[in-house]
């Protein structure tokens, strides 16, 4: 599959345990195996990754693209749905015009769909005399990084990936929007105004552009608690390589704050995703991978 040296790089690269070769050798190259059998000449296949904050999805993203770029010569795009993120002043227009909770990065409706659809609409068209530059977003300043700095891509693209915590996530029914979930939807969205406008953006723009996708992989993880566990851990990285005075750094009690923006979603997807999903990736608490199921959707 990938050379043994290049394995302990991809792990020191992603500040990883040395223990995470065993969930390469049972869990990761065998999706590689599986991802490799779904190839079609001349097509560009589109896979999706969902997972909650903290999960994995990018470090599996990149697995893949590290393992079929090297045993097959793949070209490979990786995209994050949160590179997608609207402006923060696009998200300032938002909380006031609809609702304050949408200045908060995250939930659908605070990403640029159109943006998104166009890129992966010319990924899939994108030939050897092509460049795309790929967006960018800066946590660590809560806005869209500088177009300078986006990364470039030369076609044509065999993979692309989608990774991101809402992906393929389905709307709700009204009935199930009417019952707050946390103390931000009852301190700060009493009416219901923000979450239904959430739910709509996943029924319309969301829905139609997660219907485009081929395949789905679900990083299943315990409970929601053990989501905000792993969140915190990505976000003390990101403040261990990040200037003191960034704005986007959060200490652990306004990360708490944030995820709650985030923990309906989360939570309807532990028990919808599973259904739809191609292959089920199930964590146990301590974030190991304790078993990987294929499942018989038909495409």
């Amino acid at each position: 599959m990938i050379m043994k040296p290049n394995i302990n790089n991809f792990i020191r690269q992603h500040q990883l345990p040395k223990e995470f070769n065993r969930l390469i050798d049972k869990h990761y190259n065998p999706l590689v195996s599986w991802l490799q059998q779904q190839q079609k000449t001349g097509e560009t296949l589109l896979l999706g990754i969902n997972g909650a904050q903290g999960t994995g999805k990018s470090t599996l993203a990149d697995y893949l693209k590290l393992a079929l770029t090297e045993a097959d010569n793949w070209r490979v795009a990786v995209l994050s749905i949160d590179d997608f993120y609207l402006t923060k002043e696009e998200r300032r227009k938002l909380s006031k015009t609809i609702h304050p909770l949408l200045m908060t990065r995250g939930v659908p409706g605070t990403h640029d769909l159109q943006l998104l659809s166009t890129c992966i609409e010319e990924l899939g068209s994108l030939d050897s005399l092509n460049t795309l530059p790929l967006p960018r977003f800066d946590k660590a300043q809560d806005d869209r990084a500088a177009a300078e700095t986006w990364p470039v891509v030369t076609g044509p693209i065999d993979l692309i990936i989608l990774e991101g915590w809402c992906v393929g996530s389905s709307a709700q029914t009204s009935a199930a929007l009417s019952k707050p979930v946390n103390q931000l939807e009852r301190d700060r969205d009493p009416t219901g105004t923000w979450r239904q406008h959430v739910n709509r953006q996943l029924e319309t723009g969301y829905e139609t552009l997660f219907a485009k996708l081929d395949y789905l992989f679900f990083l299943q993880a315990p409970d929601f608690e053990a989501v905000f566990r792993w969140r915190l851990v990505q976000e003390e990285k990101l403040a261990a390589s990040s200037a003191n005075d960034d704005p986007g750094i959060m200490d652990r009690k306004q990360l708490a704050e944030f995820m709650q923006h985030y923990e309906r979603l989360t939570r309807t997807g532990f028990a919808t995703l599973p259904e739809i999903s191609d292959v089920i990736l199930e964590l146990d608490q301590n974030h190991d991978c304790v078993r990987c199921h294929y499942t018989t959707h038909d495409k």
